[in-house]
């Protein structure tokens, strides 16, 4: 199942898909933190954070964090495990990689989530912050997490989905499709990091429903699978090996 149709704007097959989005986060890197930060108004950390504790993520557990970035969640993780040590992040741009080395002292690896190069059973959780959309088959990188993950592991998804209310669709496109970008390009003048959150939007916009979302996770063998929403635009997608 794709995350989204193809954006024909952006490349004009699905094999053409990865390569498109490494190139525009390799671009894209060296802002990533700094357009992150003041776009969600600095909560970004405390949420990542709250939303791990909340779900269960405990000292002395051993974490994947797939489709790392710029290390966003695997921080606010360490936080809570008490050491980097545990946690394994795995991004496919070079560039997103380079900034996260910088930041802790946890396993880095070059990768993508539907062919995760390590072993069968090998963490108590698994995460992925706000790259769902970026992978080129759910049912391949779902069965890929249940795949890594011990008996009992758990895999953590957050996202931002498109609200199902008409008022709330036309604010979080107003901020994300127009202001969000142009403020971006203001404050850093990198005509990537605007490319960047123009591509964030058109891919939330054309996400597939959450329903869609949860029956892939069932699909690969997950049990307890649920979506907890806040505000209607923030989705912690939740399952259970």
């Amino acid at each position: 199942m794709l995350p989204h149709p193809v954006i024909k704007t952006r490349f004009k097959t699905e094999e053409q898909k990865p390569d498109f989005v490494n190139q525009l986060f390799d671009r894209s890197a060296h802002y990533y933190d700094g357009v992150n930060s003041w776009g969600f108004l600095g909560t970004g950390g405390g949420y990542r954070r709250l939303a791990l504790c909340q779900h269960g993520l405990r000292a002395g557990q051993r974490l994947l964090d797939v489709g790392c970035g710029t290390g966003l969640i695997a921080l606010e993780a360490a936080k809570i495990l008490g050491t980097a040590e545990n946690i394994t992040c795995l991004d496919p741009s070079d560039g997103m990689l380079s900034v996260a080395r910088l930041k802790l002292n946890a396993r880095f690896l070059q990768g993508r989530a539907e062919k995760i190069p390590l072993p069968d059973g090998s963490f108590d959780f698994l995460t992925m912050g706000y790259a769902l959309r970026h992978v080129t088959s759910l049912d391949q990188a779902f069965h890929e997490y249940h795949r890594v993950l011990v008996r009992g592991g758990k895999v953590l998804l957050l996202e931002i989905t498109k609200p199902l209310n008409r008022v709330g669709a036309a604010v979080l496109k107003v901020y994300f499709k127009g202001l969000y970008p142009r403020l971006a390009r203001m404050f850093t003048g990198s005509k990537a990091a605007e490319d960047l959150l123009k591509y964030y939007w058109e891919t939330i916009e054309t996400c597939v429903r959450p329903e869609l979302i949860l029956e892939s996770l069932s699909k690969a063998g997950f049990s307890q699978v649920k979506r907890d929403s806040r505000f209607g635009v923030l989705s912690e997608y939740t399952a259970v090996k």
